[in-house]
């Protein structure tokens, strides 16, 4: 079985989330991705607990967001770093990287000089802010990007002010998947005209394009959105509600029929006529009503109730609940992934590649590699003698 991406091969200089992820992605669609990593300054996602009880020198985030892949440990600021990735570039023509603007050219590992040796290379640069403009030097993190970009202006409560996500939208929504398809895009028009190119995305940009209908509203009224104002960030009853055992649910009743169907559980149809006040206070007291009728019943009557309506109402689940969930059983969503390839008998439990084909089923070889588990073996596939690996081995220009 022949996966989407067989024939991909892409160097991975990527740390921490925003490339990994990205790589991850690509490597489960059958990408063959090669983690070039530092040999002593060492990932840091690999000590996020919790660690794996079969392979406690990686933790469960490691293992899930580089399964797929090799991976090799070399001091890039050694002489012989570039020699091994220009013999690795004879047959890798993708290089996705994740420093700040200027490190690679200082390796000797930009585009430029990689372009030199691979003339028609593809070179993903994902970084907070850009390889240019006035912040493309300055340090971040996702909650600072979101911040800059507008994002997190809207996001959240006027009581409470700007929240944090459960999950790193800027680092994922705008490095991960943006890179993705800024590879895969330039893939498809090296495939038509036979040139590569270099990819930049600002994790900071990604996330002002995913303003999508706030941002162009605010472009074109002049008006910002606000904390809790808007239809869809708690300006009208799409919201979450609290149960009475301190569980929530998500209420997303937005069309006049689901609505319906909606007030008609909570007991109280004669409120669809509320949904269409058009000032702020009145559709707070609504959504105060609808919390003291949620707060009237437990999670698990209220998921009752509503398990057989189609109202766009759902319980909101922890991660373990999602686990038994036959929706996500059905979908194949979590698989049983190898601690290393081969390996039949010592497997963990991943959340799965979302992405189904039709013409192929995903491949799940390994989980992420030990440190420099994969050095030797790939050094001598690029002729490199055992005396020559045992040599920078003792140098410590690898590991």
């Amino acid at each position: 079985m022949t996966l989407p991406l067989s024939g991909l091969k892409i160097l991975d200089f990527t740390t921490l989330l925003p490339g990994p992820y990205a790589t991850q992605i690509l490597a489960d669609m059958g990408a063959d991705v090669l983690r070039i990593e530092a040999p002593k300054r060492i990932d840091l996602t690999r000590f996020m607990p919790p660690m794996l009880e079969d392979a406690p020198d990686r933790s469960a985030a490691h293992a899930s967001i580089n399964r797929n892949k090799r991976a090799i440990a070399i001091d890039l600021k050694q002489p012989q770093a570039k020699e091994i990735i220009a013999r690795l570039l004879a047959d890798y023509d993708i290089v996705i990287e994740q420093f700040r603007p200027g490190v690679m050219a200082r390796l000797g590992l930009d585009y430029e000089s990689l372009k030199a040796i691979k003339p028609n290379l593809i070179y993903c640069s994902i970084t907070g802010y850009g390889q240019t403009g006035a912040f493309k030097d300055r340090a971040g993190h996702d909650i600072n990007y979101l911040a800059l970009s507008g994002l997190a202006s809207y996001s959240g409560k006027q009581k409470t002010g700007p929240t944090l996500s459960g999950t790193q939208i800027a680092d994922v929504a705008g490095g991960s998947h943006h890179a993705v398809m800024g590879i895969l895009a330039a893939v498809i028009q090296r495939s038509a005209n036979g040139e590569g190119q270099h990819i930049d995305i600002s994790m900071t940009d990604a996330s002002l394009a995913l303003t999508t209908m706030f941002g162009a509203a605010a472009l074109v009224s002049g008006k910002d959105p606000g904390l809790g104002t808007e239809i869809l960030n708690g300006g009208i009853f799409y919201d979450y509600y609290q149960t009475s055992d301190e569980r929530y649910f998500s209420v997303g009743s937005l069309e006049p029929q689901f609505a319906q169907a909606f007030f008609a559980a909570l007991g109280h149809e004669e409120w669809l006529a509320r949904t269409m006040e058009q000032d702020e206070t009145q559709q707070q007291l609504l959504k105060r009503d609808i919390q003291t009728v949620f707060a009237s019943r437990s999670f698990a009557e209220w998921t009752d109730v509503f398990a057989s309506l189609d109202c766009c109402v759902e319980p909101v689940l922890t991660l373990s609940e999602t686990q038994s969930l036959p929706h996500f059983q059905e979908r194949a969503l979590f698989a049983q992934v190898p601690i290393s390839e081969g390996n039949d008998v010592k497997k963990v439990t991943q959340v799965a590649s979302p992405i189904k084909f039709s013409n192929s089923e995903p491949v799940y070889r390994h989980i992420g590699a030990g440190l420099g588990e994969h050095t030797q073996e790939v050094l001598l596939n690029y002729d490199y003698c055992e005396e020559e690996i045992t040599a920078m081995r003792e140098g410590e220009s690898i590991l």
